[in-house]
C-alpha cells in the first residue's frame, strides 16, 4: 500500500451505507435481518444512478443466498436438530448428574466442557438452547441456584464456537471472505490460504479451558445468586409455587343451574380466584384443554381449575359451582404424566418479539394456558393478553405434554422444562452418529467444499429418518440465514470499491509506525466493540476487508488479521447482546449489571488469551 488511494464518490457512498448499517443494528429500529435485507436492496438500487454500474454488480447481489457460508450454516442447524431428535441430550443430563453430583464447581466444569465441545460442531445458540432444560433439571435436582450454572454454560457455548471453523457464523463465513479478498489483493501479495476445520482448535480449546477455570475459581465472586427465583426443594410443583406463586393442584367443578356463569363465555371469567386458572372445559362429549375465551359455559359444564384449594373453594362458592376435590372427568387427560407446567423462553431471534399474547393466540395454536410471565426480576400475572414480548421473557404454561412438543419444535421458543417426549428417536442414534462422522470425515480428508460436506451429513439424517424434512425446515434459523446472506453483498461492496483499502491506509497514517501486534490488538478491540453494537456476522463482514488491508499496509500476515476479526467477534460477554446471552437472561433471572460484572473480566481474558495463542500458533 505504497500508492496513495484517492477517495472516490463510490467510497463515500459505501461508507454512508456502512454508517447506516451500524445505526440500524445499534438502534434496533427494525430487526437486524430486516435491516440487512434493506441494505442489500439499497445496494441493488444504486445501479439506477446514471453513469454508474452500482456499488455491487447486480448479477451478484443475491449470491449470498447460495454462498458456501449460508449453506453450511443451514446444514449445521439440521445436523444439530437431528442429534437432538435422538434424545442424546437427556442421556447427557443423566450422565452429568451421575458424575457431577451436587458440587457446584464439578457441575460447572462438566456442563461447560460438554456444551463447549458440542457448540464446536453446531451453532452455539443451538447448543445453549438444547442445554437449557438439561441445566434447569440439574439445578433443581441438585438444589443449586440456576443463576450460577446458566452463565458459565452460556459463556462456554460461545467459547466452544471458536474450536472449529463450523462452530460460529463468523468462522464459517471467514473462508468466503478470504476468497473474496484474494480477488482484490495486489499482485505483490500472495493469496491467502483457507483455514481447515481444526486450524483454530488450539486457540479455541485454550480459551474454553480458561473460561472454565475462570468460573471454577472466581465464580463465587462474579456469579450472582438470584434470590427472586429460588430453586426447587422437593418437587416441580413446589418450585413453581416458590417462584411464581402458582399451585399445580387441579380440581374439578361443575356449573350448577343456580350458577351466575351459566350462559356466559370463559372470557367473562377473569380467573378462578387469586392464583387460580381454568385450564380445561368439558361440554357434553367435547373436552377442551386450554380453552379459548369464546368457550361457552352451560349448566352441567365441567371445569378443571388449577390453584390453591382455598382459592378454588372461594371461587366455587362465589359462583355456585359443585366442587369435586378428586379428579374424575379430567383424570386421564390432565394426569401428571399427560400434562403439567412448563417454562418456555422467547428466543432472541423469535418472530414473536414485539407481539402481544393476544396476537399469537397460544391457547388456540398450541392448547396451552399462560399462567404467568417472568421478565428479569418481575413476575407478571395480570393483563396478560396485552403483554408485549421481549427476548428472554419466560412464559409459564399449563398444557398437555403432547402440546408442549410442537412448542419445543418452534424456533420462536426454547422450552426450559424437561418434559416427557414421545417424538424422540433413540433407535436412530447410530444413523445420526454415522452421518455426523461422515460429514466430519469429508471435511477432514477430502477437498470438498464445506457446504457440500456438511449437507451430505444433513441429507443423510433426513433420508435415514433421524429427522423429517418438515422438522429440518423448522430447525433452520431463517433470521440468521437472511442476515448473513444479505450482508455478503455489503462486504463485497466494501472490498471491490476500494473502501476497505482507503480506510486501512488512513488508519495506518493516524497510528503511525507502531508494532504489528499493536495493530492486531487494535483490530481485536475494534471487533469486540462492533460485536457488542451489532451482530457478530455484521461485524465480521465489515471488518475482515479492513483488517486484510491494514495487514498488507503494515507488512503483516493478512490471513491472521482476518482470523483475529472472526475470533474477536465472539468476544460478546459484557452486555447481553449476543443471542446466547439473551437466551439465558430470563431463565437465569440476570440483570445487565450481572453480565457486566462477570463478562467484564471474561472480555479481557478472551482478548489476552486469543492474542497470545494466535501469535504462538500462527
Amino acid at each position: 500500500m505504497t500508492e496513495t488511494i484517492v477517495l472516490t464518490a463510490e467510497m463515500i457512498a459505501v461508507m454512508g451505507i456502512l454508517g447506516l448499517t451500524i445505526f440500524l443494528f445499534a438502534s434496533e429500529i427494525v430487526r437486524v435481518d430486516v435491516a440487512a435485507i434493506s441494505i442489500m436492496v439499497l445496494l441493488g438500487l444504486s445501479t439506477l444512478i446514471p453513469g454508474h454500474n452500482g456499488l455491487v454488480p447486480i448479477t451478484h447481489l443475491f449470491d449470498g443466498f447460495s454462498s458456501n457460508a449460508v449453506i453450511s450454516i443451514i446444514a449445521v442447524m439440521i445436523i444439530g436438530a437431528g442429534l437432538d431428535k435422538t434424545g442424546i441430550m437427556s442421556q447427557l443430563a443423566g450422565k452429568i448428574l451421575k458424575y457431577g453430583g451436587r458440587t457446584e464447581s464439578r457441575i460447572i466444569t462438566i456442563i461447560s466442557a460438554t456444551v463447549g465441545v458440542i457448540s464446536s460442531f453446531m451453532q452455539n445458540i443451538g447448543a445453549a438452547a438444547l442445554f437449557l432444560p438439561v441445566v434447569t433439571r440439574i439445578a433443581r435436582r441438585g438444589n443449586l441456584p440456576i443463576s450460577r450454572l446458566l452463565m458459565p454454560m452460556g459463556f462456554c457455548a460461545i467459547l466452544g464456537g471458536t474450536i472449529t471453523m463450523v462452530g460460529s457464523s463468523p468462522l464459517i463465513l471467514l473462508n468466503d471472505l478470504i476468497e473474496t479478498s484474494n480477488q482484490n489483493l495486489p499482485q505483490s501479495v500472495e493469496p491467502m490460504q483457507a483455514f481447515s476445520l481444526f486450524s483454530v482448535a488450539p486457540i479455541g480449546i485454550t480459551m474454553l479451558i480458561c473460561g472454565i477455570l475462570y468460573f471454577v475459581f472466581l465464580g463465587r465472586l462474579v456469579l450472582p445468586v438470584v434470590k427472586d427465583k429460588p430453586q426447587e426443594s422437593g418437587s416441580t410443583l413446589h418450585y413453581f409455587s416458590e417462584v411464581y406463586g402458582i399451585s399445580g393442584e387441579v380440581y374439578e367443578a361443575r356449573v350448577t343451574p343456580d350458577s351466575p356463569l351459566a350462559g356466559k363465555t370463559l372470557s367473562d371469567v377473569d380467573s378462578a380466584g387469586r392464583g387460580g386458572w381454568i385450564v380445561a372445559v368439558r361440554n357434553g362429549d367435547e373436552l377442551i384443554v386450554a380453552p379459548s375465551g369464546e368457550a361457552e359455559l352451560w349448566v352441567g359444564t365441567d371445569l378443571a381449575i388449577m390453584g390453591p384449594l382455598a382459592s378454588v373453594e372461594h371461587f366455587c362458592s362465589e359462583n355456585v359451582l359443585e366442587l369435586r376435590k378428586e379428579m374424575n372427568v379430567f383424570s386421564e387427560i390432565l394426569s401428571p404424566t399427560a400434562a403439567g407446567i412448563a417454562e418456555v423462553v422467547i428466543r432472541p431471534d423469535s418472530n414473536l418479539i414485539g407481539k402481544s399474547l393476544r396476537e399469537i393466540a397460544i391457547r388456540q395454536r398450541y392448547g396451552a394456558t399462560v399462567l404467568a410471565i417472568f421478565r428479569i426480576d418481575q413476575v407478571i400475572d395480570t393483563d396478560l393478553p396485552d403483554f408485549t414480548f421481549q427476548a428472554g421473557d419466560t412464559l409459564v404454561l399449563h398444557a398437555r405434554w403432547r402440546d408442549i412438543a410442537p412448542i419445543a419444535e418452534n424456533n420462536a421458543f426454547a422450552v426450559v422444562t424437561d418434559f416427557p417426549r414421545d417424538d424422540t428417536r433413540p433407535n436412530k442414534l447410530p444413523y445420526a452418529a454415522a452421518f455426523f462422522l461422515l460429514a466430519l470425515s469429508l471435511i477432514l480428508f477430502t477437498d470438498l467444499r464445506l457446504s457440500v460436506a456438511l449437507m451430505s451429513g444433513a441429507v443423510g439424517m433426513i433420508i435415514s429418518g433421524v429427522i423429517r424434512i418438515d422438522e429440518a425446515y423448522q430447525s433452520i434459523g431463517w433470521q440468521s440465514v437472511f442476515l448473513l446472506a444479505s450482508l455478503i453483498p455489503l462486504g463485497l461492496a466494501v472490498e471491490t470499491t476500494g473502501t476497505a483499502a482507503w480506510i486501512a491506509q488512513q488508519t495506518l497514517i493516524v497510528l503511525g509506525d507502531v508494532p504489528v501486534w499493536v495493530l492486531q490488538s487494535s483490530i481485536a478491540v475494534l471487533a469486540t466493540v462492533f460485536t457488542l453494537l451489532m451482530s457478530n456476522v455484521g461485524a465480521t463482514v465489515l471488518l475482515v476487508p479492513l483488517a486484510v488491508n491494514i495487514a498488507i499496509g503494515a507488512g503483516a500476515d493478512p490471513a491472521m488479521f482476518a482470523l483475529t476479526v472472526a475470533l474477536a467477534t465472539s468476544n460478546s460477554f459484557l452486555i447481553p447482546t449476543h443471542q446466547v446471552n439473551a437466551l439465558i437472561m430470563g431463565p437465569g433471572g440476570y440483570r445487565v449489571v450481572d453480565f457486566m460484572r462477570a463478562g467484564g473480566i471474561m472480555t479481557v481474558v478472551f482478548l489476552v488469551v486469543m492474542m497470545l495463542m494466535l501469535n504462538l500458533v500462527f
